[in-house]
């Protein structure tokens, strides 16, 4: 019997690099794609970064990075542009949600976009029978339907990232290291001497990275500067603009001490769009950071549609402890979620992801956050 073929998004990153391991240990036949999403080249001056040695997203260096590996494994490799993909399905949807004042979550939206529907497409053009990714989850194929599964890891699980990907899409991926910890994988990259074993994981988001986040927005949203006020309207300072600053937001207020106020941390409770003023409140406890129910829309379901007045969890963003909650079916794909037990600093923008035990059913968009009647100001 032949081999299935297995086309792996190789990124130049230790866990794609054991990922491919272990799919070769299966005994598929293995192929790696690089995916350049974001033309880093043409956009260094805008990141205020020339120095392409310094690159904030350095992909010519994660590409050798996962040349290595594939040289070092035997496997082909190829290189594939989608950056009018991304910018088209991402960037912008990034982009429009600064516009309306939301944090958005740029992973998610790649994961359902490019990585799992221009990547699965292009590798169904080679050949594949399978698509596959260094992903922290798990697959569970049954017969008619395929279920997500939580990461054995849970501190690095990243289901929370793949929540809008469809059931289609899931039927056609593999998860290799979903059952791996992070230390296991580290362990068998340095068994096999590739280059990525220790290397530093990457963060941030790609065409940003760590750095610049102010001077690379401003480039496509300009700045408007206002008042930084509290909940009674009291002006306590200024802030660069509203899409700098997300609910729960400690540090980089600017705040010194005021003889006005007690001598507590100051942290973004809420965002008036119109006055253009950023509310902030004080105490780690503050009650206007706290919420008990949610709208959100835009709901996507993998692995079963939730029942209403059934137990579920849900992380309202990544590495969340999980909350319990309970949902209610609305109109035009959208969803309340309730979680009278609290929860804090939950965000307009960031998907609202529900779990029944170890499997991730899917999730929304929030767009609406309450305590009781009284609508947040996010």
């Amino acid at each position: 019997m032949a081999k299935k073929k297995v086309i792996l998004g190789l990124s130049g990153g230790v866990d794609s690099s054991v990922a491919a391991i272990r799919l070769m240990k299966d005994g598929y036949e293995v192929e790696g794609m690089f995916m350049r999403n974001w033309d880093s080249a043409t956009n260094n001056d805008i990141l205020g970064n020339p120095d392409l040695n310094d690159d904030v997203c350095p992909q010519e260096r994660d590409y050798q990075d996962a040349k290595a590996v594939a040289d070092k494994l035997g496997i082909k490799l190829h290189r594939i542009d989608f950056i009018a993909e991304y910018w088209d399905y991402v960037f912008t949807y990034f982009i429009n949600e600064y516009k309306k004042g939301r944090t958005p979550n740029p992973d998610i939206m790649c994961n359902k976009y490019i990585k799992f529907n221009t990547f699965l497409a292009k590798a169904k053009e080679l050949g594949a029978d399978y698509i596959a990714m260094g992903h922290y989850a798990r697959v569970k194929h049954l017969e008619d339907h395929s279920l997500l599964l939580r990461g054995v890891d849970d501190n690095k699980d990243q289901t929370y990232f793949l929540c809008m990907i469809s059931q289609e899409q899931l039927r056609n991926s593999l998860f290799p290291i979903g059952d791996m910890l992070k230390k296991e994988v580290r362990a068998l990259a340095a068994e096999y001497d590739l280059v990525t074993a220790t290397k530093k994981d990457s963060t941030g988001i790609c065409f940003i990275g760590e750095r610049n986040f102010k001077a690379f927005l401003q480039n496509y949203l300009p700045a408007q500067p206002g008042q930084m006020v509290t909940t009674d309207g009291r002006v306590v300072g200024m802030h660069d603009g509203l899409m700098y600053y997300t609910i729960g937001q400690r540090k980089g207020l600017g705040i010194g001490g005021n003889h006005d106020f007690a001598n507590e941390p100051w942290f973004v409770i809420g965002k008036d769009l119109i006055k253009n003023q950023l509310i902030i409140g004080q105490g780690d406890d503050n009650k206007y950071l706290y919420s008990n129910h949610l709208l959100a829309s835009e709901c996507n379901w993998i692995s079963g549609i939730p029942e209403e007045n059934k137990n579920y969890t849900a992380k309202f963003r990544y590495r969340q402890k999980d909350i319990p909650v309970t949902i209610k079916h609305l109109p035009n794909n959208k969803i309340e979620i309730f979680y009278p037990g609290l929860a804090k600093a939950v965000t307009p923008g960031q998907a609202a992801v529900i779990y029944d035990g170890e499997i991730c059913l899917g999730g929304a968009i929030i767009d609406e956050v309450y305590m009781d009647e009284e609508k947040r100001r996010y």
